[in-house]
């Protein structure tokens, strides 16, 4: 195990489901955090479909968090080291898996399962008029922006943001606003940007579509300004699925990553926003 394990954030709780379990547990999915809206429901169809994997341990945390999880063998949590090895790992980054294909860490047989598209999210009512992405070099914009170090999103945010504007719009967002702070960067960005928005600490944030989705769903004050299918990155954003070599539980793991091919579990994704794969 490294030694320099990365480490969660000790607000995140709400993203390791069934922590307690994780070392008697049947099964271990790191699922990539951009589906927290839908993994309950997901798991407990895959659940009721086979009853006999009675514990699972499941993280919702951003990607590459998860990814630097997996590499350096654990992560440290509350000051607590959590040494588990999922069975199964999902992802928006295709050099997620190649990365983890060359370290033989995974099997060959990844593929992709759902779809996704950026917007911007805004407090209901949109109060600062925000009409395109060019809108968040204003002065007057504060932003909330995922970080690329470790969320996977951030790569898809900076190419809209560069095809918006180019090199010009990236800077002025990612260097001179952040450095005065009126970009934020995020660490988990599905939790931290609705509550930046709606505590006052932000005025808009990209995300992917399906978590403004969600925040309506919940009746949260926040609502979402479309970016235009020429930015939203839709052709571009792949969830991918592939199993751990190391993951002590393979055949559940081959159960879920099955389930997730079904009719049952595409249309929960297609309920919660997510373009759905065709197979």
């Amino acid at each position: 195990m490294d030694k320099k394990l990365p480490v969660i954030p000790d607000e995140r709780e709400e993203d390791l489901q069934n922590l307690h379990l994780a070392d008697r547990a049947d099964l271990i999915v790191f699922l990539a955090g951009n589906q927290f809206m839908l993994a309950g429901e997901l798991m407990q169809a895959f659940q009721k479909q086979y009853p006999e994997v009675e514990n699972i341990f499941y993280e919702t945390l951003p990607p590459g968090l998860e990814l630097k999880q997996i590499l350096a063998g654990g992560a440290m949590f509350r000051g607590q080291v959590i040494d588990v090895c999922p069975d199964v790992y999902t992802s928006v980054s295709l050099k997620s898996m190649q990365l983890l294909e060359e370290k033989d860490l995974i099997f060959n047989d990844y593929f992709v399962y759902a779809h996704n598209r950026l917007s911007l999210m805004v407090a209901r009512g949109n109060p600062k008029k925000i009409v395109s992405v060019s809108d968040l070099a204003r002065e007057d914009v504060r932003v909330s922006q995922p970080d690329p170090e470790v969320e996977d999103i951030g790569h898809y945010i900076l190419n809209m943001y560069l095809k918006a504007g180019g090199e010009n719009l990236v800077l002025t967002i990612m260097q001179d606003k952040l450095s005065r702070g009126l970009t934020r960067l995020t660490t988990v960005h599905h939790r931290e940007t609705p509550e930046r928005i709606m505590n006052g600490q932000a005025d808009v944030g990209p995300v992917w579509y399906t978590e403004i989705l969600s925040a309506q769903q919940k009746g949260l004050p926040l609502e979402g300004v479309e970016v235009g299918e020429d930015l939203d990155q839709h052709e571009e954003v792949n969830y991918y699925v592939c199993r751990l070599k190391k993951g002590l539980h393979q055949e559940n793991g081959k159960k879920i990553v099955r389930f997730l091919k079904s009719g049952q579990a595409q249309d929960i994704y297609k309920k919660f926003g997510f373009v759905p794969e065709e197979f």
